[in-house]
């Protein structure tokens, strides 16, 4: 039985996450900060703040298992500092506090492509994201790299609409994935006995995973 802790439940795979661990009898209890609050959603602890800052800090755990699925764009943000406190600063904040309140395993939502060496920002972003992570030495962490994200999103995003197309038609980690078929993969690694320190999943190995728990 496992306390979970999960950031970005609004978002398109934090939404399919959360519904995943409500309907999972192996989850007994759900903490989920936001920033607005959640929609038809019913037994889960739902602080709510502007910044998301003050509402993680009115989870008090303990907690077993931490998800972020924390992230948006740099448009969308506004500015590269905004950026870097949505997808990074807030994802690094998610950890701290499901560490104090003695979570062992951390699952977040990253990117293909994250590298500290990238020529894209965002990009680079991610991969500062995933250096800071594993620099505090969870016992387990596990983070997904997804390509493109596909699913009815809150926000039109004319980028995704214009290249989804193409995206679909990508052989292996470039070809675009589901966003419930990544909540999917977490929600199954998460529960897994898994004994690697450190497991950095493909969008490729996502598909897998989901395509396994759906058989």
């Amino acid at each position: 039985m496992s306390q979970v802790l999960i950031t970005g439940a609004t978002g398109l795979v934090g939404d399919r996450l959360l519904r995943m661990l409500i309907q999972e009898p192996r989850i007994t209890g759900i903490a989920a900060p936001t920033r607005r609050p959640l929609n038809d959603i019913s037994g889960v602890f739902n602080p709510v703040d502007p910044q998301l800052t003050d509402a993680l800090a009115q989870v008090t755990g303990p907690l077993d298992i931490v998800f972020c699925c924390l992230g948006t764009t740099r448009r969308e943000a506004g500015t590269k500092e905004a950026f870097i406190h949505a997808d990074y600063t807030l994802v690094i904040d998610t950890a701290l506090t499901g560490q104090r309140l003695g979570a062992t395993h951390m699952l977040v939502v990253s990117a293909m492509g994250a590298s500290t060496a990238s020529p894209f920002f965002y990009n680079r972003v991610k991969g500062k994201m995933e250096e800071a992570l594993i620099a505090q030495r969870w016992p387990r962490l596990t983070i997904a790299r997804p390509s493109m994200l596909l699913g009815d999103r809150e926000k039109h995003r004319m980028n995704e609409s214009l290249l989804a197309p193409i995206f679909r038609l990508l052989p292996g980690n470039l070809k675009s994935i589901e966003a419930k078929d990544v909540a999917r993969a977490l929600l199954r690694e998460a529960l897994a006995e898994n004994a690697e320190p450190v497991t950095i999943l493909s969008s490729a190995q996502l598909r897998e995973i989901a395509a396994r728990e759906t058989d």
